[in-house]
């Protein structure tokens, strides 16, 4: 039953304080109307006693302590899910903005997602074929796995992002039940109609799910972005049987709205000003990866992130680092050099990369390549700097050797171009 609740307490941005509240839950969903009918949603995210704070989407402009209808719906924010949500495309809210009309919905669900057992986790196994040869040879994606990508302020995340979308597929050649949920949060215009014209220039859309929060969008809307694409992806991996790859740009756009709301409910701010909360909120995201007992889908995530100043210790890419399974790493002097894509295989790694890859799954002698490949690039780096001491021409011909190999070896493996897929 809804109730109804005339005026407002107090308005902060994109906070409202409602009081007389008898009966309300945390994170209820609400609707606010004001004299002019226009209808504003939000959610509760703290009660006092009878006063509840209210976090609204859209910006409160026009809002006044007098003017306001706030009405409690007794649900919490929910998306409407169907088979029908592959190859639409959706605003940070949920809606769609493909102009296609509304999806037909089969069930509704809390965005907040459901709590799994730890104890009905199937170990993952299986691997994505990515297209991406630094990742697939040396840092294996595994179905069910979370692997992020550490990048940095103008470096080539979009354009990996883009081509992982249009080149992911299962081992194999059967691809039936494979589809890829992308959520972009924060980004601008030019980056949105960048990654959706790729998607339909190179016939991938059919199995792609969009939802695209815009930098001009609220950034309330920008904290849910990803609960409302993991929903579906939930949906898709562990009610359909679907193989669900997950991509998330950016999730430093969407931390820093997070410090932006935080601050605006007068919180006290952790490190750098996020809130000490932050670990357990990218936590409640990255956890709802992985594969479940009753189900033969996956969800399987690669969130992308930038780090500030290059910081890999900062916040944002520390706490990721720690609920993560591994990290892909981007280099901006590879980058620099001309390396498409300009992954650090050093720094980067992939912690289930061992049980999923072999005889039977890869082949048979990965392990010893990668390890191999591994040791002959750790000691190009340790030749590069000994040469930028005493020079190339001081250098033993044995390293000499390993310089040739580390520039082929970044030249034609690790850069193998943004329009292939193997090297």
């Amino acid at each position: 039953m809804s109730i109804y609740i005339k005026g407002l307490e107090s308005v902060n941005g994109p906070l409202v304080a409602i009081d007389g509240v008898e009966t309300a839950s945390f994170d209820e969903l609400v609707e606010l109307i004001d004299e002019n009918n226009h209808k504003r949603l939000g959610r509760i995210i703290e009660l006092q006693g009878t006063r509840a704070l209210i976090q609204v989407f859209e910006n409160t402009e026009g809002l006044s302590k007098n003017n306001v209808m706030t009405k409690l719906t007794g649900r919490p924010i929910e998306i409407g899910l169907s088979e029908e949500i592959l190859g639409r495309s959706f605003n940070g809210s949920g809606e769609p903005i493909d102009g296609l009309g509304d999806v037909f919905i089969e069930e509704s669900r809390d965005i907040n997602g459901r709590v799994i057992n730890p104890v009905s986790r199937i170990y993952p196994r299986d691997f994505i074929n990515t297209g991406i040869s630094a990742i697939d040879g040396l840092n294996t994606l595994i179905r069910g796995q979370k692997l992020p990508i550490f990048s940095g302020s103008g470096l080539s995340h979009n354009e990996l992002a883009a081509q992982i979308v249009r080149q992911a597929k299962l081992h194999g050649d059967n691809d039936e039940n494979f589809a890829i949920v992308f959520a972009a949060m924060g980004v601008k215009h030019d980056v949105a109609a960048f990654f959706k014209q790729t998607f339909i220039d190179h016939g991938v859309m059919d199995h792609v799910t969009m939802f695209l929060n815009l930098a001009n969008d609220p950034i309330i809307e920008r904290i849910l972005t990803p609960r409302f694409a993991l929903s579906a992806a939930e949906y898709l991996a562990f009610e359909k049987n679907m193989h669900i790859l997950v991509v998330m740009t950016d999730i430093t756009s969407y931390c820093e709205a997070l410090r932006e709301y935080s601050s605006s409910k007068e919180e006290v701010p952790g490190r750098k000003g996020y809130p000490g909360y932050l670990y357990s909120d990218l936590a409640s995201m990255y956890e709802r990866a992985g594969c479940i007992e009753g189900s033969t889908g996956s969800l399987t995530q690669i969130p992308i992130l930038t780090m500030p100043n290059d910081d890999i210790s900062h916040p944002i890419p520390d706490c990721t680092g720690y609920i993560t399974e591994g990290q892909i790493v981007l280099d901006r002097n590879l980058q620099q050099n001309g390396i498409y894509p300009p992954i650090n295989v050093l720094p980067s790694l992939s912690r289930l990369m061992k049980d999923g890859i072999g005889e039977g799954l890869t082949r048979g002698d990965h392990n010893s390549v990668s390890s191999q490949l591994f040791a002959a690039y750790a000691r190009v780096i340790d030749v590069r700097n000994l040469a930028s001491v005493i020079g190339l021409d001081e250098l033993s011909r044995h390293d000499q050797r390993y310089l040739a190999f580390g520039n082929l070896f970044e030249a034609y493996f690790v850069g193998q171009g943004i329009r292939q897929t193997v090297k």
